[in-house]
């Protein structure tokens, strides 16, 4: 690979998706001082079609229809999720639903899944998962009285399937699993382990939280059971934006939300004495759904599904092999080891580097105007996002990377526990 910024210049001249990036907020400074954002995995840019959408929203419907807007509204969470099947989750219409946190669409949906299997007394989860996934798993596990089967998975290379088909027996209710691992950007193959879950004759839950707008998802090629995700990565919705939750079409009618709610009522307007669950996915429906952080969500969605995911996931696995080419000629002579799988094909748009000074070193890049994130015990992450990152980005921020190591500027920096107040 040549690891000229020249090529790394040429690669940009070439995108297809070149065009995107003009279409967010924050990404016109081009000056060697610029700002490099590579953190995107965790919070993606605004998009400049966002503040205007909240305005129609806020002024127009809210300020100017009042309750009368309800009549639009009120339908926004199966039509947005809708959206989301159709241009970036590969499920069929009326299987997604937009509403509530990726934390409490994770209880929902777990807790359906176990009542759903009767004589089933275990959980299934990684030890390494996203903390409020397991955390959720403890307590679903503890309010039924089931035992967790926490399974060990490699910090960069993620779960052995091997290891998960050892785990699996009659016992075995749901797995809960993410499709790419949050530290390391581990990739796990849906289909593969769906298939393998299915086999032992329990439910799979799929996290896709750093995999939804990144990695290529297929729900119903895959005969996923159950998933839910965030929208404010990839998708670009917005600090707290509404999550979502997917449910096979011909499991909906045999799994009931442990949270009764009135958005979920057979007949909510009827105000009836006792909760008859709607027929399809709105069953999975609760409170009053938030307006307009699903209009920014569909913004987001919208330009997500316009660029293609597979669009996307091509460039985001080149921005990822230009860091893993880079930090393997710059950063390695320095002490710093990837911490991500080094196949492609087992590795979202993530990519994540170990080194003692983690923390000081994720600092260090800040002051210098890259914004990556720090992930325990000792990892510096690094999320480009291919709707506006460009491979002169990645290059410049590398650059600065190291920079800080040639110059030993972490050095100059407490260590983490020593910034915790």
């Amino acid at each position: 690979m040549d690891l000229t910024r020249a090529a790394a210049e040429a690669l940009d001249a070439a995108d297809p998706l070149a065009s995107f990036r003009e279409r967010f907020t924050g990404t016109g400074d081009d000056g060697p001082e610029r700002l490099i954002y590579l953190d995107g995995n965790s919070l993606g840019r605004l998009p400049r079609e966002t503040p205007a959408a909240l305005a129609r929203v806020v002024e127009q419907q809210w300020g100017e229809g009042l309750v009368g807007s309800w009549a639009g509204w009120i339908g926004e969470a199966t039509r947005l999720g809708d959206a989301l099947a159709d241009g970036v989750l590969g499920a069929r219409p009326g299987e997604v639903l937009v509403a509530d946190s990726t934390s409490v669409n994770l209880y929902k949906l777990l807790m359906a899944g176990a009542r759903a299997r009767p004589g089933r007394d275990v959980l299934v989860c990684t030890a390494d998962d996203f903390p409020t996934d397991r955390y959720v798993v403890g307590g679903v596990a503890e309010a039924r009285g089931m035992t967790v089967r926490e399974l060990p998975a490699d910090l960069d290379e993620g779960l052995d399937p091997a290891t998960l088909a050892a785990a699996l027996d009659e016992r075995v209710a749901v797995v809960v699993l993410s499709l790419v691992a949050y530290r390391s950007g581990a990739l796990a193959d849906l289909a593969a382990v769906t298939r393998l879950v299915h086999d032992a004759g329990a439910l799979v839950l799929w996290d896709l939280s750093h995999a939804v707008g990144a990695v290529p998802v297929q729900l119903a090629a895959a005969d996923a059971d159950l998933a839910v995700g965030c929208t404010y990565k990839y998708l670009n919705g917005g600090p707290g934006a509404p999550a979502f939750l997917y449910v096979r079409r011909d499991l909906q009618a045999q799994l009931r939300s442990p949270i009764q709610g009135w958005f979920g009522q057979r007949d909510q307007f009827a105000m009836g004495p006792v909760y008859e669950p709607a027929e399809g996915i709105e069953r999975f429906g609760v409170g009053t759904p938030p307006v307009l952080g699903m209009a920014a969500v569909e913004v987001g969605a919208r330009l997500t599904a316009e660029a293609g995911v597979d669009r996307l996931a091509t460039k985001g696995s080149a921005m990822a092999e230009l860091i893993v080419a880079l930090g393997d000629a710059w950063l390695a002579p320095h002490g710093i080891s990837l911490a991500s799988p080094r196949d492609p094909a087992r590795r979202g748009s993530h990519v994540t580097f170990a080194h003692p000074q983690a923390w000081q070193l994720t600092q260090a890049l800040v002051d210098r105007g890259v914004v990556p994130d720090f992930r325990t015990p000792d990892r510096v992450r690094l999320g480009p996002a291919p709707l506006y990152t460009r491979f002169v980005d990645v290059w410049d921020g590398m650059s600065r990377f190291r920079d800080v190591l040639a110059e030993g500027a972490q050095e100059s920096y407490p260590a983490e526990r020593a910034r915790v107040t």
